[in-house]
């Protein structure tokens, strides 16, 4: 087990390239549009976002080294972009320039939603499945809290205080890109490929009483079955309920405003009032918070399950986005504001930031995992790109309390989507829940 836990660390700490790189780029979102003389629509779809439509591409594509290469080799790769992305952003003279490097890190961002959590799915235990591919999401919000905690401390580091808060993300880079090489291969890939006695070797270190032959039989590896599965997609009618399953929770976790809200948190806090400093170190909270509610989220997934866990974060979500509308909307100023954040954001960590990954990583077949995963982090990462990059926009048309507004509604379907549709997915082995999943419906 331990040698699973730490083979499960160092690719989750993709998630905290992950979580670093989304949120770094808030301390430099004002200073970039003054520097260059960019306009709310330029800045948001192109200089904030451009990441973003880079993990948009990454989601969508990142299936096909994942599947091809292998999870390490993507891996590798991953830690790879990141590092350049870092370096490149630094050295930018102009948008877009700074924009092309950050697309790159996007690429990482998309491909590591992929490959991490299925590399995760395919070694962990069945009882601590949850909790170790939720090491995932502890990672990105790790990342996201050294971030903002970055930004706070280099605000006052001269003229280009942005470059060393964009930059500094080249330390954890490299030294992910080199640990990941000391992680195995994924014995279940290298099953689907054929690969039978490297994967009978990692399966001995992963648990010495395990049995190859076991495993093949309950991923139906054989002649007749690989022939009769080889030509298979996601989008054949037996596979249509995991693959609405994938595409509501992502669809959702876009649509409870957490990336808008990630990317925009000095800017949303400036709004209600505070002054930069205050905003930056408001930020600096919102990511303590983040990581505090993670850690409880990791620790209850496999203990309450997956949809439990959503029913908290649902209804936390539903009380604190309709409290920041409201102090939009009745101009609350003051300490009001961060913290209904904090609310959200703890809701946002035990809930959706606990769960997505997971439950995506165990809803599809073995040899459809990568793909399944392709396909509901492209759909997360579209709406991730979409949404914050109208946010400086709406907030001067239709204003910061019609925004929040529209987020909480969509919560409630959440809410319905997780009592009447979502599986629970606790305890059961990745064979088994192919089994149920596609049975029941």
């Amino acid at each position: 087990m331990n040698k699973i836990l730490l083979w499960s660390i160092t690719a989750a700490l993709a998630g905290f390239l992950f979580g670093f790189d989304t949120v770094v780029i808030s301390g430099a979102d004002k200073k970039l549009q003054e520097l260059w003389h960019t306009s709310d629509v330029f800045h948001g779809s192109v200089v904030m976002a451009m990441a973003l439509w880079g993990t948009v591409l990454g989601a969508i594509f990142g299936g096909i080294p994942t599947n091809t290469l292998g999870r390490k080799k993507t891996l590798i790769w991953i830690g790879i972009l990141f590092l350049g992305s870092a370096i490149g952003s630094a050295f930018s003279n102009d948008p877009w320039t700074f924009a092309f490097f950050r697309f790159l890190g996007g690429l990482g961002i998309g491909a590591s939603t992929i490959a991490a959590p299925a590399y995760v799915s395919e070694i962990a235990p069945a009882k601590d499945r949850g909790r170790l591919v939720s090491l995932y999401q502890f990672n990105i919000v790790l990342g996201i809290l050294m971030a903002f905690l970055s930004n706070y401390l280099l605000r006052d580091a001269g003229e280009n205080a942005w470059r060393w808060m964009v930059g500094v993300m080249a330390f954890p880079a490299f030294i992910y890109t080199v640990i990941v090489f000391t992680i195995p291969e994924s014995p279940r890939w290298l099953l689907s490929k054929s690969r039978i006695h490297e994967a009978k070797v990692i399966l001995e270190k992963i648990d010495p009483t395990a049995k190859i032959e076991d495993l093949m039989q309950e991923m139906h590896i054989g002649e007749s079955e690989n022939e009769a599965i080889k030509g298979e997609t996601i989008f054949l009618k037996k596979y249509r309920f995991p693959l609405i399953l994938a595409f509501l929770i992502a669809v959702f976790n876009q649509f409870s405003g957490i990336n808008a809200f990630l990317y925009y948190a000095p800017r949303i806090f400036a709004e209600a009032g505070l002054e930069e400093s205050a905003a930056l170190m408001s930020s600096v909270g919102i990511g303590i918070t983040n990581l505090v509610f993670t850690l409880f989220g990791v620790f209850l997934i496999d203990v309450l399950g997956r949809k439990v866990l959503m029913y908290i974060g649902s209804i936390g979500y539903i009380i604190s986005l309709s409290l920041v509308s409201v102090a939009f909307f009745l101009k609350w100023q003051g300490v009001q504001v961060p913290l209904f954040l904090f609310l959200f954001i703890a809701s946002h960590a035990i809930g959706q930031g606990a769960v997505i990954w997971v439950f995506i990583s165990e809803i599809f077949p073995n040899h459809l995992r990568a793909g399944g995963q392709a396909f509901g982090s492209s759909t997360h990462w579209v709406l991730a790109a979409i949404i914050p990059s109208a946010i400086p926009f709406l907030f001067s048309t239709i204003g910061a309390g019609v925004v929040f507004l529209i987020f909480a509604v969509m919560m409630v379907f959440q809410l319905l989507f997780v009592i009447f549709m979502m599986p629970e997915t606790k305890g059961k082995s990745l064979e088994e829940l192919q089994e149920t999943i596609l049975k029941d419906k």
